[in-house]
């Protein structure tokens, strides 16, 4: 059985990835994810806030600072925040790459244009195969409009393409007001693919002591539905490779992504509750279903449920969002 595929050019033999996490910050993981079948290993996101601290703080050592300036740095993460600094994430992806011989994707997560973008460069040349930019924003400016966010969005992206020569690909949030004409303007300068979707990690509130508090929740299989719409919409209209991240626990979740039009599948909170070896049950569990149903390539399926035959996808949408509320009993009562 063939289940090989492209995703941003990359020939892999399946589509099921490592996505961005913890599980690449430890060779001997990532040597079993390897082992396992990995068809490529996404290392967790080097994020703007840390490189630019660190030229922060390089200027604050080869200057006098005022006492703003002073000031000034403690609005910056401590560095104990983040796992890995700048220079031990570069000396980490030469590790892996040293390590595996599957495609490592390095990951930069930022909102703004800027110097802390040249990174992307050095990436490239410590052995990235490819990178993802992880444009990860809460807008809750008022002043800030969806247009002004788009056009600072696609004006970093176009700064990392032309610094890079290896693939890009884009990890989005499904909150753009108009998400297939945005997808369309990144594919337009130059990227190379997309991540669908990042997910927005909710914080909870302790009432008693009228805090903030931070809260991780793996992700389950109904998470995938929203991936599902867009990827049908997306692969229907756009030539860039689409991968499904949020939601794939199973190889069912993993047929429906591929029938919608993925090129490949980023699995994290599966692995990360499974073990490495879980992509061996995605991989056997996927080939068997292919049998059954008498397909002899992945290549055969993917796409085919997309919204290519369906030249009105919001009406389609539309009619179905009628039919659920009026089917639903007791619904007269409250919509």
């Amino acid at each position: 059985m063939d289940l090989s595929t492209t995703y941003l050019g990359l020939e892999l033999p399946h589509p099921f990835i490592s996505g961005a996490s913890p599980l690449a910050d430890d060779l001997d993981t990532v040597r079993k994810l390897e082992d396992a079948g990995a068809a490529a290993i996404v290392m967790r996101s080097l994020f703007e806030e840390q490189l630019v601290q660190e030229q922060v703080t390089t200027d604050w050592h080869m200057a006098s600072p005022a006492d703003s300036f002073a000031e000034a740095l403690s609005y910056l993460p401590d560095p104990e925040t983040f796992h890995l600094g700048p220079g031990e994430y570069l000396e980490q992806l030469a590790r892996i790459k040293e390590a595996v011989a599957i495609p490592v994707i390095a990951s930069l997560n930022g909102t703004t244009l800027g110097g802390w973008l040249e990174y992307g460069r050095l990436i490239q040349e410590a052995g990235a195969d490819a990178l993802e930019l992880n444009v990860y924003r809460l807008a809750a400016d008022p002043d800030e409009s969806g247009e002004l966010i788009e056009r600072q969005t696609l004006d970093m992206v176009r700064a990392v393409r032309e610094s890079l020569e290896i693939p890009l690909s884009i990890k989005l949030s499904p909150f753009y007001t108009a998400l297939a004409s945005f997808a369309r303007s990144l594919e337009e300068a130059g990227v190379d693919g997309l991540v669908l979707f990042n997910r927005f990690y909710q914080a909870d509130v302790d009432p008693e002591e009228l805090e903030a508090v931070r809260t991780l929740q793996l992700s389950d299989s109904s998470e995938l539905l929203l991936r599902l719409r867009w990827l049908a919409i997306l692969s229907a209209r756009l030539e860039l490779s689409l991968a499904c991240s949020g939601g794939v626990h199973t190889a069912t979740d993993a047929i429906k992504a591929t029938l919608c039009g993925a090129a490949a599948v980023q699995v994290v909170s599966a692995l990360l509750r499974n073990g490495p070896d879980h992509l061996t049950t995605l991989r056997d569990d996927t080939e068997a279903w292919l049998v059954e149903h008498e397909y002899e390539t992945l290549a055969q399926m993917r796409g085919s449920m997309n919204l290519e035959r369906c030249p009105d996808a919001e009406a389609y949408e539309r009619a179905n969002y009628m039919h659920i509320l009026q089917g639903y009993p007791g619904s007269l009562y409250w919509y």
